[in-house]
């Protein structure tokens, strides 16, 4: 389920958060407070249950948590003073305040994806990093790939491929790119060792189909 809040995105299924379109670094355990507050908003949760749930059967210092909490606020550009996602609630604990709205994609929506042997990644809205930077949203461990080697960038129903000024270069259809370029349905793009096909889905409902054209 994916879920917009603020000017930020959840996805509990892929286990990533978007800030702006982009997506950002959140630890496992951050990750694990800001699912836990969803589920139960807007009900407060006790320090105690959370203690539990983030680190269970473990004695952690009372001062985790708030660390843990001012950590996951700034992350999503929240304000402790002013707070408009996450609501400290004095002597118990802390309560999930921001607005939230489903993203359920419409009859025909469409998702871009990319194929990678078994992997298999759904790109978002805005800036898709590929390379070998922590935040890339696909991850290449390999000398020859760059931090930064690519992006794709979603706007709409267009996906758009650019070299970010990489040594060895990115490949689509066999050819190195010079300049942003469209992609099509499964086109393949050639990131050092990595072979990636791009491809279209069509989704209705909770149902998604691969581009018939393709």
């Amino acid at each position: 389920m994916r879920l917009r809040f603020d000017d930020c995105e959840f996805d509990s299924d892929t286990r990533e958060v978007f800030r702006g379109g982009r997506r950002i670094h959140v630890s496992p355990k951050a990750f694990s407070l800001l699912a836990a507050l969803i589920e139960r908003r807007p009900k407060a949760i006790s320090k105690d249950d959370l203690l539990g749930l983030i680190w269970p059967g473990t004695f952690v210092s009372e001062a985790n948590l708030p660390n843990l909490v001012a950590d996951l606020r700034e992350s999503l550009g929240d304000d402790s003073h002013e707070p408009r996602i996450i609501r400290t609630v004095p002597k118990f604990g802390y309560a999930f305040s921001a607005g939230i709205a489903t993203e359920s994609p419409g009859p025909d929506a469409l998702a871009f994806r990319l194929i990678w042997g078994d992997r298999e990644i759904t790109l978002h809205r805005g800036e898709n990093v590929i390379g070998r930077d922590d935040g890339a949203i696909l991850w290449i461990d390999d000398n020859s790939v760059s931090r930064r080697h690519a992006r794709i960038v979603v706007d709409g129903e267009e996906a758009v491929l650019e070299d970010l000024g990489s040594k060895n270069g990115t490949l689509l259809r066999g050819e190195r790119i010079e300049s942003p370029v469209r992609l099509v349905d499964e086109d393949l793009i050639t990131i050092g060792p990595a072979s990636i096909t791009f491809r279209v889905v069509y989704q209705t409902g909770s149902t998604a189909t691969v581009n018939p054209s393709g």
